[in-house]
Order: structure tokens, then C-alpha cells, then sequence
């Protein structure tokens, strides 16, 4: 491996050439920053650029099938509205570089948490449709037929709100291994909030695809103007009610500035 760069960039290589995907070193190889767990690499090959996405080096138990599955939506709504990082191929396999990946396109835009170009931040206009255009950006995934992209079976629409408590209520619990954590208890309100949901839950639902942790931090925006350039980070995609998409976003809304 390249110092610094957790790839084999010559087994890279080598797949890339049996899938005829340019000729030559990886050139300029360099890490991306955004996301918190999985590993981004930008290189050079033959001229193109590619961007590549693995877990990271210690792997989680579901870090590999996380990956598979990522891949499989971005090419499941290749042919869609959706502003998404446009797929090039996918390793299912694990055995090329240590654990399954997959290489996509180049985003041209930035990430509006760590900073607005002079354009955005000059602007109010500008800034207020960014906001619409960051609800449309779910509202055309959720209309998306899952079904018609090949998705059936990519996850479990039936009883899918019935479950969403008492799967996260299981989550708080299983951070009980880490010695500092206080436990659910340690967190106010939380069992109250538990409780409030389950006896408010919707009755229906229409399934759709959502992305599963949508926010500001998940989003990149055209460097000339307003609009989504992609939605990234798919890892916790699945088939559920698109209206929790919506939801995430109102609750992590910045309220001030």
C-alpha cells in the first residue's frame, strides 16, 4: 500500500484492468474528507477520475453488506431524477482489497456545513432555495418505484413503522458494552419520546425508497447556484416510509444562522 492510503492501489489496478476501466497507475491518489466511517479515495487513472468507497479498516460486521447495498441503489436509481453520485462499478467481493467497495464519479459541489461560497452566503434568496431544493432531493427518491428499479427485497415495507421504536429503543441498549455509556436512562425524556411515538404512529404508509439519515451533513450543492449537486452517504438506505426522510431533516435543522 501507498503510505498513508489504506487501498492496495496495485490490486485495485488489477481488478480495474479485467473490468477494462482505463490502463496505467493510479495517479494523485488522496483521501476525501466528509462522512465519519468509510473510506473515500480520489485518484486519477488513463485521464478519469474516480472516487472510491470502502469501510473502514476495522471492519463492523455489516461494513461489507453495507457496501454491497449502497451500490446496489445507486444503480438502481441511475436512470432516475435523483441527484446521487453516479455509480462506475462495484466489487462485491472481498477479497480484492480487504473488504467490498465500489468506485463513482466525481461530485462538483460542496458540503454546506463546513462553509458557503461567496454566491450562497451573499444571497438570502439563494440560501431559501437551497432549502426547497433539499426537500425535493427526498420528495423525488420517495416517488421513485422501488419495484420498477429492481429493489424488491432490498428491505421490509411490512410492518416497517410497527418496528422503528423498538428497533432504536435496541440500539440505545446494545452501547452498553462501552463502559462510559449511561444507558438509555441517561438520556431525558427518551422513554416519554419512545412512548409518544408508538401511540402516535401513522396507521399507513406508502413505501418508498428513503435514504435513511438525510440531513444538511448528507448533501453536496451546485458550486453555481442553489440545487443539489448529490445526496450522498447511503449506507443506512432501505425501503420504508419516504416521510422519515423527511422528518430526520426538520429535526436536525439548524435553528439559528
Amino acid at each position: 500500500m501507498t503510505e498513508g492510503i489504506p487501498v492496495d492501489l496495485d490490486a485495485l489496478a488489477r481488478w480495474m484492468d479485467a473490468k477494462g476501466l482505463g490502463s496505467g497507475p493510479l495517479e494523485d491518489a488522496m483521501l476525501l474528507g466528509g462522512g465519519t466511517q468509510n473510506i473515500l479515495l480520489r485518484f486519477v487513472r488513463s485521464g478519469r477520475t474516480y472516487v472510491l468507497r470502502r469501510p473502514p479498516p476495522h471492519l463492523r460486521k455489516n461494513s461489507n453488506e453495507t457496501m454491497r447495498r449502497e451500490a446496489r441503489m445507486l444503480a438502481a436509481i441511475a436512470d432516475t431524477d435523483v441527484p446521487h453520485p453516479r455509480l462506475i462499478a462495484a466489487c462485491p467481493e472481498e477479497d480484492v482489497i480487504g473488504a467490498s467497495f465500489y468506485l463513482m464519479e466525481p461530485i462538483d459541489g460542496f458540503n454546506p456545513t463546513v462553509g458557503l461560497p461567496a454566491l450562497h452566503a451573499s444571497d438570502p434568496a439563494i440560501r431559501h432555495r437551497m432549502g426547497l431544493a433539499l426537500v425535493e432531493g427526498i420528495a423525488t427518491l420517495g416517488v421513485v418505484d422501488y419495484l420498477d428499479a429492481g429493489l424488491e427485497g432490498f428491505g421490509k415495507p411490512d410492518n416497517y413503522l410497527e418496528r422503528q421504536v423498538a428497533r432504536w429503543q435496541a440500539q440505545l441498549e446494545s452501547y452498553r458494552e462501552f463502559p462510559s455509556w449511561p444507558g438509555p436512562e441517561g438520556i431525558p425524556g427518551v422513554a416519554k419520546v419512545a412512548k409518544w411515538l408508538d401511540d402516535n404512529r401513522p396507521s399507513a404508509f406508502e413505501p418508498g425508497i428513503i435514504h435513511g439519515d438525510y440531513h444538511l451533513a448528507n448533501v453536496m450543492y451546485r458550486h453555481d447556484g442553489p440545487e443539489l449537486a448529490a445526496i450522498v452517504d447511503w449506507e443506512l438506505t432501505t425501503i420504508g416510509d419516504p416521510l422519515l426522510d423527511l422528518g430526520w431533516l426538520m429535526a436536525t435543522w439548524p435553528e439559528d444562522g
